[in-house]
């Protein structure tokens, strides 16, 4: 890779990319019913789930389901999608891809679903690394060893990320970018 040393330099870990056990440490959870339709079957328990992250005040919840313990895994995947989102972590100098993103990354090809459960994880990397080089993503491309249309399909894949990137190159002054 151009001009950056092979060995990886320490970063601190993003919150979208800790353990769930990590995760729900830093949360607190609520249950309460859900709003909307649903009949005779939705307000009789409260199975509706809202978690938030307490250091970043980001939350998230779920209540489409009618367990509640389905509508806590919901909520916890929703909430880690908006903190790889919201939440921003320093990238160092160096060479700084996660062990996580090499081996989802090959020949310049980003591999992950946006339904797998490591998506957040790449999502939170992939934005960090755009807010280090100043949301220029052809440079952030470079540093994570991806094309840059990749890195910008791997981003469009939740819509409201390539939003927030687009918001965000606006302020800097650049063009918005496409998915």
């Amino acid at each position: 890779m151009g001009g950056f040393e092979d060995k990886p330099v320490e970063r601190e870990l993003h919150p979208a990319a800790f353990e769930e056990e990590r995760l729900l440490n830093e949360c607190t959870m609520s249950r309460g019913r859900g709003s909307g339709p649903g009949g005779q079957h939705r307000n009789k328990v409260q199975t509706q789930v809202t978690m938030m992250h307490t250091p970043s005040g980001v939350s998230a919840r779920a209540g489409e389901r009618r367990e509640s313990e389905v509508n806590k895994r919901i909520a916890i995947r929703r909430l880690r999608i908006e903190l790889a989102v919201r939440v921003r972590v320093d990238v160092p100098d160096g060479e700084i891809r996660s062990a996580l993103w090499r081996s989802r990354c090959k020949n310049q090809r980003v591999v992950c679903s946006v339904d797998h459960v490591e998506y957040s994880a790449m999502l939170a990397e992939a934005l960090d690394v755009g807010l280090a080089c100043g949301w220029d993503m052809k440079k952030a491309a470079v540093r994570l060893d991806v094309s840059l249309s990749q890195l910008v399909r791997l981003i469009a894949k939740h819509p409201a990320a390539l939003v927030h990137l687009n918001a965000q190159r606006a302020e800097a002054g650049l063009h918005p970018l496409r998915g």
